[in-house]
């Protein structure tokens, strides 16, 4: 019989594989697109003008009032000019109340990923805003302890929460959040995550605390819990402009009003669009094939290193499959081109991990558990996220978590990387080619072993192509 021809994500283009007949495609996809919006200014205020559980901006504040812009970091997929457009329709709202733009401040909301260059803030939001805003705009600093806020902890399960000052000592936040992953992003994630502390964000972002998912999401039931601990402590202050896309460039939906409302009425959009990974695979199978591209949301103007390309995307953000579809003990084969190669700037401490952490184990709770603290204070690595444009030390033991997804593995098979010493490291198999692999697997399996080759949609390696 005739095999099946697929194009696998790799490097940054595609490759082919020709698969056994009877390969089952999974998708990730979205059954169904959502078409660009003709007039992006229009829509977004079309949404001011009329909020989720909220009144208008104009009707929030007085015109004495301090307010807070913040808008999602660079690692959202999101490249298009919504930002700039949310935040002068927004300022435009604060203008009808007798609010002026010298009472504004703008800040990137980045949480514990690195800060953005001059020019990459001009990139997200353009020449104009940055040069106006000046020192009025920033990027947030999660280890700036002045500028913290600590309002205590949650009566329900004693969740820390803590926030910028830039939230709590306004009179109004409007936050700009720039797309949907699924269930991941928005919500209260984008203020009590992007605005936050390692104190705070440690309490979702263990092996079991992050999520994709569209219901019942265990980790937006927590931020839920932090952010109306938030709200009763300060009063409903935080006003959200929710953006779902047509592709990275274009916008397609834009829901303005409070927290919850926004979520909801764009997770309602989501739910119709992306069946659970569940539903996709109806059936388990032996053999897992999918591709992984040299790109990740925490390399936009930066570089991949191994850690980013097999963990964190190979199992964590392109292997939400593993746990719906593949059998215990199956096959994973990723066609990935890993190369032995660090971006020492902006990821600092994924070397560390990589040749400290990962000879010692390579169980997410054992890291976790041994070096989370060693990470989260080595001062050398702060000193780097604050005044050089690195991501936080956690954040490479972070993107160690998706290793739990082995519990659920016979072996990972590495198809086409470049330095194949790289994945062996990590105790891995590599093979020439998908072919290859695919036929070993099989070798293990038999030859009536079942097959499932994930499609997924491609993700741009730079915000300018």
């Amino acid at each position: 019989m005739d095999g099946v021809n697929v194009e696998l994500p790799y490097a940054d283009g595609t490759l082919t594989a020709t698969l056994p007949a009877g390969t089952r495609r999974l998708s990730s996809e979205a059954v169904a697109a959502l078409p660009p919006l003709a007039d992006l200014d229009a829509a977004v205020r079309d949404a001011l003008a009329a909020p989720l559980g909220l009144p208008r901006i104009r009707d929030l504040v007085t015109p004495g009032a301090r307010v807070t812009i913040a808008f999602d970091d660079h690692t959202t997929g999101s490249f298009g000019p919504i930002r700039p457009v949310a935040i002068r329709a927004v300022l435009d709202e604060l203008a009808a109340a007798g609010v002026s733009r010298s009472q504004v401040r703008l800040v990137c909301a980045n949480a514990l990923h690195r800060m953005c260059r001059p020019a990459e803030l001009e990139r997200l939001l353009d020449r104009a805003l940055v040069s106006e805003f000046g020192t009025r705009l920033s990027c947030h600093d999660a280890e700036e302890r002045e500028q913290i806020a600590d309002l205590g902890a949650t009566p329900d399960h004693g969740y820390p929460v803590e926030v910028s000052r830039l939230v709590t000592d306004s009179d109004l936040t409007v936050y700009v959040n720039t797309n949907y992953m699924r269930g991941f992003t928005g919500g209260w994630k984008s203020v009590c995550v992007g605005l936050s502390t390692w104190r705070s964000i440690r309490v979702t972002h263990d092996p079991d605390g992050m999520s994709m998912s569209l219901q019942r999401n265990r980790m937006h039931a927590v931020l839920d819990e932090m952010g109306h601990h938030l709200e009763r402590r300060l009063g409903r202050r935080i006003f959200k402009i929710d953006t779902l896309l047509a592709d990275p460039f274009h916008a397609a939906r834009v829901f303005a009003g409070g927290v919850d409302e926004t979520r909801a009425a764009a997770i309602e959009v989501e739910m119709r669009r992306f069946p659970s990974r569940r539903a996709v695979a109806t059936e388990p199978v032996d053999i897992l094939v999918y591709g992984v591209p040299s790109s990740s949301p925490y390399a936009i103007w930066a570089s991949v290193n191994p850690i980013l390309t097999l963990i964190s995307m190979g199992l964590g953000y392109l292997g939400g499959m593993i746990d719906a579809a593949g059998t215990p003990g199956c096959t994973v084969v990723m066609a990935a081109s890993v190369t032995d190669a660090w971006d020492r700037v902006h990821h600092p401490s994924y070397p560390d991990v990589w040749e400290r952490v990962l000879p010692k184990t390579r169980d997410p709770y054992e890291i976790t558990a041994r070096f989370e603290r060693e990470f989260a204070e080595h001062e050398a690595h702060i000193d780097a996220y604050r005044h050089r444009f690195a991501f936080h030390p956690i954040h490479g033991i972070l993107a160690t978590h998706p290793l739990k997804r082995l519990r659920r593995v016979g072996r990972v098979i590495v198809a086409g990387a470049r330095d194949p010493h790289v994945p062996e490291y990590l105790g891995w198999e590599t093979a020439p080619s998908v072919e290859d692999a695919i036929a070993r697997a099989q070798s293990i399996h038999g030859r009536g072993a079942t097959i499932g080759v994930v499609e997924q949609p491609t993700m741009p390696a730079s915000p300018d192509h």
